[in-house]
């Protein structure tokens, strides 16, 4: 396939760029680098500088197959003090690609979506089903996209599929033996945050808020390995049939069980399933470093929910994925060998 990945200089971007070129397909990125890393990009892989409003209408053409899209800012706090940052990113961005999609006549994609969208959940652990309650313009501009999504994929005949990631940590290995991590400036995650204490690089590890209703009181959070999260998008996009007969529209070649047909828009969530808690990421991070890690509570941010654990089923049943690196130990080493990496 030939592939436009939106955002492929970014974290989770650029582990998923390097698997699609490594199972063989072309691939071309279009990021403008404010938050991703140029080498972050492998080599062989076109790379265009610039934002999707723009340059999503240069680059895609019919010869495109499907489009891969995490062009997004993901700071929450951020979004509450400048949500027009966030509108006009994440979502005006989103459009401008869709636009280009249209024209282009490419009718694959799959969207980096959030957990984030469902705010303070009813119910644990949270299913597709469960009722948008985005505490944020971050997480707002998210939903906004599904939605869009949705009605696009109806409309004009696109096969769409929204990944909802729950916390995404870990480093991603390469086959050459280099690892992907995280290289966020500013650092907001808590794993890389923690980490950084570890190394000495911070004084202390905040924490925001002891007295939430859990067995430690800390926010409970359902962490994924980045690996694991990559391969989702190579499963979801395997799903998708958008060959039909443009007489009568109906699909030329039979679709497998959990396929994305080309008209529909489907949602997954992806987690682990378990939810730990920002005590236990501290001690997890001691035990992986062998380093202290002091801890200092700090009042509870506003929209911050107690508890966030994910019902990944869906995604088990309909596109084979589960995840292979679940613990948390593994998560936090992986990433503790690519932050001693980055410091040398």
């Amino acid at each position: 396939m030939k592939l436009l990945v939106a955002g492929g200089a970014g974290y989770i971007g650029s582990v998923v760029t390097r698997l699609l070129f490594d199972a063989g397909h072309e691939v071309v990125v279009v990021d403008d680098l404010s938050k991703g890393r140029r080498d972050s990009v492998p080599d062989g892989v076109r790379f265009v500088p610039g934002r999707i409003h723009d340059k999503a209408a240069e680059v895609l053409d019919p010869s495109f197959d499907g489009v891969l899209h995490f062009a997004a800012f993901i700071e929450a706090g951020e979004s509450v003090a400048r949500p027009e940052k966030y509108w006009d990113n994440n979502l005006v961005g989103s459009l401008r690609l869709l636009d280009a999609m249209r024209s282009a006549g490419v009718r694959r994609i799959v969207f980096s979506s959030t957990a984030a969208v469902y705010g303070d959940p009813d119910e644990l652990p949270i299913r597709e089903t469960a009722t948008p309650r985005p505490p944020n313009p971050y997480g707002a501009s998210k939903l906004a996209v599904d939605y869009a999504l949705r009605d696009e994929a109806v409309a004009h005949g696109m096969a769409a599929v929204s990944l909802r990631y729950f916390n995404v940590a870990g480093a991603h290995r390469c086959a050459d033996g280099q690892l992907l991590g995280e290289r966020h400036d500013p650092e907001s995650h808590l794993i890389p945050i923690a980490l950084q204490v570890a190394a000495g690089k911070r004084e202390k590890l905040q924490l925001f808020g002891d007295d939430y209703p859990t067995p430690d009181g800390t926010c409970l959070r359902d962490y994924i390995h980045i690996t694991d999260l990559a391969g989702a998008h190579l499963l979801a996009l395997s799903t998708m049939d958008c060959d039909a007969d443009p007489a009568t529209g109906q699909l030329t070649v039979a679709r497998p069980a959990g396929a994305t047909p080309q008209g529909s828009h489907r949602v997954y969530n992806l987690g682990s399933g378990t939810g730990f808690s920002n005590r236990q990421v501290a001690e997890v991070t001691r035990e992986v470093t062998g380093r202290p890690v002091p801890v200092e509570i700090a009042p509870r941010r506003p929209g911050d929910p107690a508890a966030l654990v994910a019902s990944s089923e869906k995604a088990r049943t309909e596109l084979g994925w589960t995840p292979q690196r679940p613990a948390l130990s593994d998560i936090v080493a992986d990433a503790w060998e690519f932050h001693s990496r980055e410091l040398h």
